[in-house]
């Protein structure tokens, strides 16, 4: 085996430390500075004592940074490791690093004030002493909330403070409703949507006297409702939900008769109110073509502002769209929230959608030191994603040869013998049911990604990489496939030993599995308890709305060129969650494709999805060149093949951005409207009889029958994919779970 040339990943964790300083002057007299720093080391936190040089080195590197900035010259007084022991039910110890807002919490619930020295922004300063601030990290430590007994914070003393981009989204949602009625957050993972839509309610409580959430995940109401008490704590709103049916049919008609009865009293009331509702309780309605007689009071309603969360989700079926032209009447306004809209951002004009995504979080947290000197940053603790890509169809060579496609065909690599002779292609016997097709290859793959080498790029090739990827979620094609592979992993000489365990989540998980995949979180977070090291199999499941926050790496070994971009991303950004792990702070996140070109395509559909309402504008190449230089400046995209390593530059990705459409014109027989645009106007003559010399050579193909809608998969349904659609429409709609009603809608539509 070729060996790859050396590669650094950055280290995926470090330590956080707590650090106490003073000025000598007079604007800074009795008041002291607590804040955090990184320190990257292999020493066990029982080496690393308070004030010891390596901790007292990171703090005054971390200091530095900002001191000039701000004229003062610190004198550090304390340092302190910044990880604490928990205790589980079991009495298993494990190790979880806290940051510096922890400690001021503390500080602020025990009555300690907080100074802003110079009548700056700074939010770091408190009138205190050096023990009592050693004693609110001990408090930390010891899972205390306050010091000596004080006072423990309740919601109606917890203040928002809403970030520069979410007032951004406010202001600009404001002024689009002065003459429009829709508007789009198009905002990634964990930029706060329910608390800024929320402060957008708030703010303009006197206009959204009726307010409306409605999402295609019930299971987010208590979230709403918990933030929901933290903006509204004075009483001045009410928040209710729609109680759901039951299996007794008698007593789901009183439930319905209830609802009814609590929405012509809210609407009577005096109060303004916000009520949650799951739009597939909504599109159950006759009103809306469906089977019960209910919501007829959510329909009657003249709501003021309508929140559709997760709204590239249930909305866009002939249901989904009656449920919305039901419940929005000629003045209601409506915000749409999504950190995926791909499927929807076609209804929104430019003005009306607002931005937040990967890159200008990254951005903001690299720029946060110059902008807030000194202040604790609210990014920190976002991940930088990094992400390689490895072409298994040049590394693997060999096996059959119908898998040698413009993308890696894993379907293919990963399949597995029915004993069926038609579908297998001739007869194997009954041991070899379920086995791999191509296990030899896959085996060979297993063995790549882990062999002891320090020459090695690959993710489990040194015991400092697996170190680094303890934790990781591998996405592949089917359950048959993901069980096979499990059985293979767990005879594995590597990933079957060494304290790995393995969690397979796809279908129902493996036969010996105590705990099945319906409890899927749970088995991921078991197995992650008792070892060291993980390996979560998925085809689907925790993709979306979960959040795993030991997950450091995402393998994608599944999909094909035709993957949306909106479950690529979903997907791979579940590995961008803060967390921490074993004590340590994530730092760096991992996304490992075998699938090149799919990559490519889909960071090019992202970026291109990102300009409208953020930076402006359709633009040209220069644009685009801008646009991707941000998002690799951010996210490298590294791509390995053989015994090559380069790291992708803006041309790299114009040039494959421009092979796609090129290749979109010449499928669609020159009849793509992306090819036509304002430089045509523009072309001379000499340029204008090239291209109609070109289209004669290549236009003159046969278009391909139009039908308006976007392939998202072009080999069809996988044989996995048939029975689990077959499987969920058997099932009673009452005995579905959540997760499992999203899959079958999700298999409607590719069907469709």
């Amino acid at each position: 085996m070729a060996q790859l040339p050396k590669i650094h990943y950055e280290s995926t964790t470090s330590y956080k430390l707590i650090y106490i300083f003073c000025v000598h002057d007079q604007a800074h007299e009795g008041i002291l500075k607590v804040g955090d720093a990184s320190v990257d080391t292999p020493l066990l936190p029982a080496q690393l004592l308070p004030n010891s040089t390596l901790l007292n080195q990171a703090a005054k590197a971390r200091i530095n940074q900002y001191s000039v900035t701000l004229g003062i010259t610190p004198h550090l007084l304390h340092t302190e490791l910044a990880v604490k022991e928990n205790i589980d039910n079991d009495g298993k110890i494990s190790l979880e690093s806290f940051r510096d807002y922890d400690v001021h919490k503390v500080l602020t619930n025990s009555g300690i004030e907080k100074v802003h020295p110079n009548d700056t922004n700074a939010n770091e300063w408190f009138k205190t002493d050096l023990e009592t601030v050693k004693n609110a990290i001990k408090a930390v430590k010891e899972g205390r909330k306050s010091l000596h007994g004080g006072e423990i914070t309740d919601v109606s003393k917890i203040e928002i403070i809403l970030r520069e981009e979410q007032e951004d989204a406010i202001h600009k949602t404001i002024e689009v409703f002065k003459h429009g009625d829709q508007m789009l957050w198009n905002a990634k993972m964990r930029y706060g949507k329910t608390v800024t839509a929320l402060s957008l309610v708030k703010r303009e409580l006197d206009k959204y006297k009726k307010t409306l959430i409605i999402t295609h995940r019930p299971v987010v109401e208590s979230g709403w409702r918990d933030d929901f008490n933290i903006v509204f704590k004075n009483g001045e709103c009410v928040f209710a939900r729609k109680e759901y049916e039951t299996d007794n049919p008698e007593e789901s008609s009183k439930i319905d008769y209830a609802n009814e009865l609590q929405l012509r009293a809210l609407k009577r009331g005096e109060k303004p109110f916000i009520y949650f509702a799951s739009i597939q309780d909504l599109r159950g309605s006759k009103r809306v073509g469906g089977r019960f007689n209910k919501n007829n009071a959510v329909f009657d309603m003249e709501w003021d502002l309508i929140i559709n969360d997760e709204a590239h989700e249930g909305t866009q079926t002939q249901l989904g769209q009656n449920v919305a032209a039901a419940i929005k009447k000629k003045h209601t306004k409506l915000l749409s929230l999504s950190g995926t809209p791909f499927n929807i951002m076609y209804q929104y004009d430019d003005e009306a959608v607002y931005t937040w995504d990967y890159v200008m979080e990254q951005a903001r947290k690299e720029e946060w030191d110059k902008t807030h000197p000194g202040d604790p940053n609210p990014y920190a603790s976002l991940p930088q994603m990094h992400i390689f890509t490895y072409d298994l169809g040049d590394i693997i060579r060999g096996y059959s040869p119908e898998i040698e496609e413009k993308a890696f065909n894993f379907s293919e690599f990963f399949r597995t013998w029915t004993g069926d002779p038609q579908r297998d292609g001739k007869e194997v016997s009954p041991d070899s049911v379920g086995e791999f097709v191509h296990k030899s290859d896959i085996e060979k793959f297993l063995r790549l990604i882990s062999t002891e080498s320090e020459d090695s790029a690959y993710p489990f090739s040194t015991q400092e990489y697996r170190d680094m990827f303890r934790h990781t979620l591998w996405m592949i094609p089917g359950v048959k496939e993901a069980k096979a592979l499990s059985k293979l992993l767990h005879d594995h000489p590597v990933f079957g030993h060494g304290n790995f365990g393995i969690a397979n989540v796809a279908g129902e998980g493996d036969d010996y599995e105590e705990t099945h995949a319906q409890d899927a979180l749970q088995l991921v977070k078991k197995t992650i308890k008792e070892n060291d090291y993980s390996i979560t199999l998925s085809c689907g499941k925790l993709t979306t709305g979960v959040t795993i926050k030991e997950w450091t790496a995402c393998f994608m070994l599944s999909g094909s060129y035709m993957t949306g971009a909106a479950n690529y991303l979903q997907t791979i950004f579940r590995v961008q969650s803060p967390g921490s792990v074993n004590g340590k702070a994530k730092e760096h996140s991992y996304v490992f494709d075998f699938a090149p070109d799919r990559t490519l395509r889909v960071v090019a559909e992202a970026a291109k999805v990102s300009r409208k309402g953020g930076t402006g504008g359709t633009g040209g190449d220069e644009e685009r060149r801008k646009i991707m230089a941000q998002f690799l400046n951010f996210c490298p995209v590294i791509a390995i093949s053989g015994t090559t390593m380069k790291s992708y530059s803006v041309d790299n990705m114009m040039q494959q951005i421009k092979h796609i459409y090129a290749e979109r014109a010449i499928n669609s027989g020159f009849e793509d409207s992306s090819i036509y645009n304002e430089r045509l106007m523009a072309l001379d003559k000499l340029e204008i009889a090239d291209f109609e010399a070109l289209k004669k050579i290549i236009g003159s193909t046969k278009a391909n029958k139009s039908t308006g809608e976007v392939p998202v998969n072009e080999q069809g349904f996988t044989e996995e994919q048939y029975e689990q659609l077959q499987k969920l429409k058997k099932k009673k709609k009452k005995e579905l779970t959540e997760e499992e009603k999203a899959a079958l809608e999700a298999l409607k539509k590719q069907r469709e």
